[in-house]
């Protein structure tokens, strides 16, 4: 053994950060790209986390029990991505390392989840993968009391910056999680006072421990680099009846040669001058990616360390009276027979044909598959009179039980998103929130990132077009539909009366890796479905709900309440004879994925066609072609009852019918 070898044959936790510390910088600058300083500071706490306190086994990274970690502060991905190699996990080999940030790589500038074994949820923009934590943190504690703590008893863990905690985001999450008393839930703050600009007191003097603290966490401050202290620490936060929060005052880019604590550090490569500097000032004379043999031994025991809890486990599943249960909620996998009341409610629903608001219909949805499927869970940003979430007699999930099944998020639409992003990533739960329509433009970040992670997480939109009525422009969304069609891997789903309401939460509930965005109305529709389908039409996206008297020269396409339009214009167009088609589009991104050949007989290219949607016009025309129809909006709404906007708007079946008449 070489002196150089020697010197980490029984590596100190200070040795054993530094392979963290020397594995950032290095992929740092092979890449030309990333952020150093945050894993550099923080190498010492995740030191003590992984080793001391994470419940994990690398070998089985989708060990139900686990503890999970979350790197809020996803910029300094290399932090996870060594802690990962480092421990043992295969993704994370050398290999990946040496290519950071390089297509077809799994080490991407920031942590996906999906990518690499290891990484429980994609964080990007800050306080995200904070108010996602908390999502993961009511998991576990709503498994627990439903499965028991032989089965359900693990943590989370959170590494958070300055950033995480200025993001509006963070108040939402933290503000929930302590009135939730989620004491499972620590938050480890880089508290090393720098942001990209420069120091934080340039745009922040929050004292973070007492807002922490006013908001139900148990708090502590702490020297980031003193390993006694850190361990003190983490142990105290195990044994809070609340969150707790874990202030750690710490230097960015700690060990840099001359940029320690320097904000420079945060956002580039240190550069190989610095770097053979650092090496020198860390003792640490070898290259890049090349680590010593004690220290590669000492992080491959903490990555095993986990081995026996997890065996134990496994032994108490395999006898647990809820074995098939557990292991078939935390796969994602519907229960047998799931929509057995379902499909026979729409067929009750053909027959009855009764007129109500969307909203409610989905209410009736909700009313029909909740008690079939136990991993629903519920909520809404306080409005759930409103947005009828709530399936009556349903126990309210709180401190201390946590066995209920609907959650009071209160006005905090992006954390209410965030945590239903946690809970569907955790496993177990299919959650869905509801909120009006036109405050997705407060939870469309978090949409965004479930649809871009593929979470089964159910939006429940209600109040979608002026048809809300009194309320106003503010309330009215316009231009909502066109902005969450454009998000990819987004089941937008808008239906048109109580039977498509029904089909529509079918359709949400069996994609396990897409989110869903229900759009349902205020106002009352008639029933548009008045004849058994033997099939789910909406799956399709779109589908030809009335047929033209003979040779069809016209084809209407509408959504939600203003198919009902369509049908009316189709009416009176026959009686001209206009031979008349009607298309229902619950769906545009279900359309795009049939066959072309259906996708054209359904468009009817040798028709002319019109589009009728209280909304702005922008996507239809895939449908109606660039010189198509369009009855719709085209700005703001206003103040009024639902039937003189519609008409003053200009949205009717008359002006649909002029449409119509103009391209003949």
């Amino acid at each position: 053994m070489t002196d150089a070898q020697a010197a980490f044959a029984k590596p100190s936790p200070k040795q054993m950060a530094d392979a963290i510390r020397v594995l950032s910088m290095d992929a740092v600058e092979k890449a030309k790209s990333g952020h150093p300083g945050m894993p550099m500071g923080m190498a010492d706490v995740a030191t003590v986390l992984y080793s001391k306190f994470l419940k994990f086994d690398a070998s089985r990274p989708d060990w139900a029990d686990r503890d999970r970690f979350i790197l809020s502060a996803g910029h300094g991905s290399m932090l996870i991505y060594s802690l990962l190699h480092l421990t043992g996990y295969k993704d994370a080999t050398r290999e990946q390392l040496e290519n950071f940030r390089q297509w077809g790589f799994k080490t991407a500038g920031h942590p996906e989840y999906g990518h690499m074994a290891g990484i429980e949820t994609t964080t990007g923009p800050l306080g995200q993968g904070l108010a996602t934590s908390v999502g993961f943190a009511l998991a576990e504690r709503h498994l627990a009391a439903r499965f028991g703590k032989d089965l359900v008893d693990h943590r989370t863990w959170v590494i958070a910056g300055d950033g995480c905690l200025m993001e509006g985001v963070s108040q939402e999450a933290i503000a929930l999680a302590g009135r939730l008393k989620l004491n499972k839930l620590c938050v480890l703050w880089d508290d090393n006072e720098i942001t990209i600009d420069g120091k934080l007191s340039l745009s922040d003097a929050t004292d973070q421990l007492a807002r922490f603290k006013a908001s139900g966490w148990a708090v502590k401050a702490i020297d980031g680099h003193d390993y006694k202290q850190i361990q003190k620490a983490l142990n105290w936060a195990t044994k809070q009846d609340k969150p707790a929060l874990i202030a750690c005052k710490t230097k960015i880019g700690k060990g840099a040669a001359t940029l320690e604590g320097s904000h420079k550090t945060h956002g580039a490569a240190l550069g190989p001058v610095e770097i053979a500097a650092t090496r020198q000032g860390l003792n640490w004379p070898f290259e890049p990616f090349e680590l010593p043999e004690g220290v590669q031994k000492a992080w491959a025991k903490v990555g095993k360390q986990g081995g026996k809890a997890r065996k134990a486990w496994e032994a108490r599943l395999l006898n647990h009276d809820h074995r098939d249960d557990f292991t078939r909620a935390m796969a994602g996998d519907l229960p047998t027979g799931a929509f057995e009341a379902l499909d026979a409610k729409l067929k009750q629903l053909v027959a009855d044909q009764p007129a109500m608001a969307t909203r409610q219909s989905s209410g009736e949805a909700l009313e029909t598959v909740f008690a079939a499927i136990p991993e629903m869970v519920g909520g809404s940003a306080d409005l759930t009179g409103s947005n009828n979430t709530f399936v009556k007699n349903t126990q309210i999930m709180d401190a201390p039980d946590y066995a209920g099944r609907y959650l009071n998020y209160g006005i905090r639409e992006f954390g209410m998103a965030a945590a239903m992003n946690g809970l569907a990533l955790h496993g177990g739960v299919i959650p869905y929130g509801g909120t009006f329509m036109a405050f997705a433009d407060y939870s469309r970040p978090a949409i965004r990132l479930g649809a871009l992670m593929g979470v089964r997480a159910i939006h429940v939109l209600t109040h979608d077009s002026i048809g809300l009525g009194e309320d106003g422009p503010t309330h009215q969304p316009v231009e909502h539909l066109a902005a969450l069609r454009a998000i990819p891997n987004l089941l937008t789903m808008r239906p048109a009366d109580t039977v498509e309401a029904l089909e529509c939460w079918q359709v949400a509930l069996q994609h396990k890796t897409t989110p869903t965005a229900l759009c349902l109305s205020r106002q009352k529709t008639p029933a548009v479905r008045v004849t058994d389908a033997g099939e789910n039409l909406s799956r399709k996206g779109a589908y030809e709900l009335k047929a033209a008297n003979g040779e069809a020269k016209v084809t209407l396409f509408g959504t939600g309440t203003e198919v009902a339009l369509a049908l009316k214009a189709a009416e009176l167009l026959e009686a001209e004879g206009t031979p008349t088609r009607v298309v229902s589009v619950p769906c545009f991104a279900l359309f795009e994925q049939q066959p072309k050949a259906y996708q054209d007989a359904i468009i009817g290219r040798g028709t002319v066609r019109v589009a009728v949607e209280a909304a702005i016009k922008q996507g239809w025309e895939r449908f109606i072609g660039e010189d198509g129809g369009f009855v719709g909006m085209t700005g703001f709404g206003a103040s009024a009852p639902a039937e003189v906007l519609y008409r003053e708007f200009g949205i009717t079946a008359e002006a649909v019918v002029e449409q119509a008449k103009a391209r003949l």
